[in-house]
C-alpha cells in the first residue's frame, strides 16, 4: 500500500523566541506584522501586557475568549484605533469602518444583496466569467504571475456580478491601482503606532494618494453612468449599485456612503477572495497528491453536475483545500477591538481602552486548537472533520455582528472559479516561486506566485 506524503508545509514566519526592541517592533509592524508574533501567540490561550506603546493590549487566542469579545458581549468593543487610522483614509463610512448608526443603515441596505437566493443568481455569471477568463491560459507561453492573475478574475466576477459588468475604467491599470493602494495606504504607519496626532502627515498616506484619488474618479463616475440610466427610465439591472443608489435619502443612505460602500467592495471584496485562491493553487501545487484528489472530484461533478449553484455542496474536498488555505494564510489575519468599559473573562481583566486583538493568523495557526498547525491538510475540512471545530477557532470571515456579510459570495465564487480553473490547467511552481506571506491589510505573497500552466 502506498504511504501518504508528509504534508506540505508553505513558507511562514518562525514564531519569535525573544521580544523585540521598541525600535525593532516598530520597523516589523511597518514591513510585515506576520513577523511579530512570539511563541506565547502560538501556544497561549490570551497574552496580557499592560504597558505597550500603544496602552495596554490582550491578545485573545482562547476561542471563548473570541466568542466573548465578538459576540456575547460586542456592545463592550468598539474598532480599535489603530486599524480605523489605517483604514478609514481609505473606505471612510463604508461597510468594514463604519460605527453605530452609519454602520447599521449600511448593513441594513446591502443585507438584500447576500441573501441566499441573490447569491445563487450569482453563479452563472461567476461561472461566465471564470470560463473568459481561463481562455487567457491557452496560449501562455512562459510563466504567469497566478497573484495577479486572481486580482483580474476576482475583479471581473465583482464587475459582473454586484455591478452587471458597468465599472468604469481598465481591469489591468485597476490591478496595478489596487497593488499600490495596499503597499502604501494598507500598511500600519510608525506615527499611528505612537499615537502622534492626526495633523502629522503620514508618508504612507502621502504615498498612497494617486492611488485612492484614482478609485474615487472610477466609483464616481460608475455612479453617474448608472444614475443616469435611471433618471433616463432606461431599464438598469437589480444588483449591487442600482440597490445602493435607490438607498440614497433622508431615512437611507448619504450619496458619501454609497460611494465609501462600493470603494469597500471593490477594494476589499475582491482582494480577499483573490489572495486565498492564489494561495490555494500554490498549495495543490506544492502538495500534488491533494491536487489530484481535487482534480478528479472536479472532474467528476462537471460531468454530472451542470448548474453552478450546486457546486459548493458538490465539490467537499475543492471546498476543503480552499478553505485550509484560508486557514493557512486568512485574508484578514487581525481583527482588532477597543474595550470601552472594563470587562471581565474568566480571571483575565480586560481594562477600559485596552487593544483587543485576535489574530485569525496566529488562532489558525495555534498548537492548542490544530493538529500540525503549519502543514498544508485539507482533510480538516473535509465532511465530519469541519464539523468537529468550534465555530471560534477558525475566522477567516471574522464573526459576530461584524462577520462578512460576503461569505457566502466568496465561498461560492472561489469553488465556482477553482473548478474552471482547475479542470482545464495544471499549475506548476518553479524555480523562483518563492512567496513570502506579508500583510498589507490581506495576507500577500510577496514576490507574487510566478507558476507554470499547462494544458490538462
Amino acid at each position: 500500500m502506498e504511504s501518504q506524503p508528509a504534508p506540505f508545509v508553505p513558507p511562514a514566519p518562525s514564531p519569535r523566541t525573544k521580544p523585540p526592541s521598541t525600535l525593532e517592533m516598530m520597523r516589523i509592524v511597518y514591513r510585515n506584522p506576520l513577523e511579530l508574533w512570539g511563541e506565547p501567540s502560538y501556544n497561549e490561550p490570551w497574552i496580557n501586557i499592560e504597558n505597550t506603546i500603544g496602552g495596554p493590549l490582550v491578545i485573545a487566542n482562547d476561542p471563548g475568549l473570541i466568542r466573548h469579545v465578538l459576540v456575547d458581549n460586542a456592545k463592550n468593543y468598539k474598532m480599535a484605533r489603530v486599524r480605523q487610522k489605517i483604514l478609514r483614509p481609505i473606505l471612510r463610512d463604508g461597510l468594514l469602518t463604519a460605527e453605530g448608526a452609519v454602520w447599521r443603515r449600511s448593513r441594513k441596505a446591502m443585507a438584500p444583496v447576500f441573501t441566499p437566493r441573490h447569491i445563487a443568481g450569482f453563479a452563472k455569471p461567476m461561472l461566465e466569467r471564470s470560463r473568459a477568463f481561463v481562455e487567457r491560459y491557452e496560449d501562455a507561453a512562459g510563466p504567469v504571475d497566478v497573484s495577479r492573475d486572481m486580482t483580474l478574475l476576482t475583479f471581473d466576477i465583482l464587475a459582473e456580478t454586484l455591478f452587471s459588468g458597468e465599472i468604469a475604467g481598465e481591469p489591468g491599470s485597476f490591478a496595478e491601482q489596487v497593488d499600490r493602494l495596499f503597499e502604501t495606504m494598507g500598511r500600519v504607519d510608525p506615527l499611528d503606532l505612537l499615537g502622534a496626532p492626526d495633523w502629522l502627515p503620514r508618508i504612507t498616506r502621502l504615498l498612497g494618494r494617486n492611488s485612492l484619488t484614482f478609485f474615487r474618479n472610477i466609483v464616481a463616475e460608475t455612479m453617474a453612468l448608472r444614475k443616469e440610466k435611471m433618471a433616463r427610465g432606461s431599464d438598469v439591472p437589480e444588483d449591487f449599485l442600482t440597490l445602493l443608489l435607490r438607498a440614497e435619502g433622508p431615512e437611507g443612505l448619504t450619496r458619501e456612503e454609497i460611494e465609501d460602500n462600493i470603494i469597500t467592495f471593490i477594494g476589499a471584496g475582491h482582494e480577499t477572495t483573490a489572495r486565498a485562491l492564489g494561495w490555494t493553487i500554490y498549495c495543490l501545487a506544492e502538495a500534488p497528491w491533494e491536487r489530484e484528489k481535487v482534480e478528479a472530484e472536479i472532474d467528476a461533478v462537471l460531468a454530472r453536475e451542470p448548474d453552478p449553484v450546486n457546486w459548493l455542496d458538490a465539490m467537499p474536498l475543492t471546498r476543503a483545500a480552499f478553505e485550509e488555505a484560508l486557514r493557512l494564510y486568512p485574508p484578514a489575519p487581525s481583527i482588532n477591538r477597543e474595550a470601552i468599559a472594563e470587562d471581565r473573562y474568566q480571571d483575565l481583566t480586560i481594562v477600559k481602552g485596552a487593544q483587543v486583538l485576535v489574530m485569525p493568523w496566529t488562532v489558525h495557526r495555534h498548537r492548542a486548537l490544530w493538529d500540525n498547525p503549519e502543514a498544508f491538510i485539507p482533510s480538516r475540512f473535509h465532511p465530519g472533520n469541519r464539523e468537529t471545530l468550534d465555530r471560534y477557532q477558525y475566522l477567516p470571515f471574522g464573526a459576530g455582528p461584524r462577520v462578512c456579510i460576503g461569505a457566502t459570495f466568496a465561498m461560492q465564487e472561489a469553488v465556482i472559479a477553482l473548478a474552471i480553473l482547475l479542470s482545464r490547467f495544471r499549475f506548476d511552481t518553479l524555480p523562483e516561486t518563492k512567496p513570502w506571506p506579508v500583510q498589507k491589510l490581506t495576507t500577500q505573497p510577496q514576490g507574487g506566485l510566478p507558476m507554470r500552466v499547462s494544458r490538462r
